[in-house]
């Protein structure tokens, strides 16, 4: 039973729709109960009351989100959007220069536009406007592994509560997967949440963020 109700867990989990759908009480249990049997290999008659029974129990830890959702959307309609487009985000190899890198911030914010960095492991990613272009490519030559251009940066303020409040970056990834549009890079910094996105994706955004 155990194993089981693990098992109709692990399948929820995986399929946000039928998640939602658990959520909001939308669901024949029956159906999803056949349904989870017959993707999961499950023997139908040997399982189907510990199925049903393991969703009708998920369904109800599911309502407690719904109470943090709600705080979230909240938030999300008390914060303020800023979209800047022509961004582009360019990943060059760790072993760079850091005073070039520096030297390159010294122009960028001589001319008051905006430069981003995001340190991984392996590579650094630069995100500026298009303008800086020729200028990346001067200082690192071939240093260069990657170049998104056309890209939007959606930077979305929010009041400090969403520091506190778990879910809220989730929610909104989720909400961004969920219809269609892709997350080129994205980073934080206190109640800021910054995402790039294809430039032709700002508007779908900004009508979706129209809380």
């Amino acid at each position: 039973m155990a194993n089981i109700t693990k098992l109709t867990e692990n399948y929820i989990r995986e399929h946000p729709s039928i998640k939602d759908c658990l959520k909001n009480g939308i669901v024949n249990y029956s159906s999803l109960s056949r349904q989870i049997a017959a993707k999961l290999n499950l023997n139908l008659r040997n399982n189907f009351d510990a199925i049903l029974i393991a969703c009708r129990r998920y369904e109800r830890k599911l309502k407690s989100e719904i109470v943090s959702e709600n705080k979230i959307l909240k938030i999300l309609k008390e914060s303020k959007i800023e979209v800047k487009n022509k961004i582009i985000a360019v990943v060059v190899d760790k072993d760079v220069f850091f005073g070039t890198l520096l030297n390159l911030e010294k122009e960028i914010k001589k001319r008051k536009e905006i430069f981003r960095i995001i340190e991984g492991i392996s590579a650094i990613t630069i995100i500026t406007t298009e303008e800086f272009l020729d200028n990346i490519n001067k200082y690192f030559k071939n240093k260069i592994i990657l170049e998104n251009r056309n890209l939007a940066e959606i930077t979305i303020k929010s009041p400090k509560e969403i520091e506190t409040t778990p879910g809220a970056y989730a929610y909104l990834c989720s909400l961004f997967g969920e219809n269609n549009i892709n997350i080129v890079e994205t980073l934080s910094c206190w109640t800021d949440t910054i995402f790039l996105v294809d430039e032709e994706d700002a508007g779908k955004v900004i009508n979706l963020l129209r809380f």
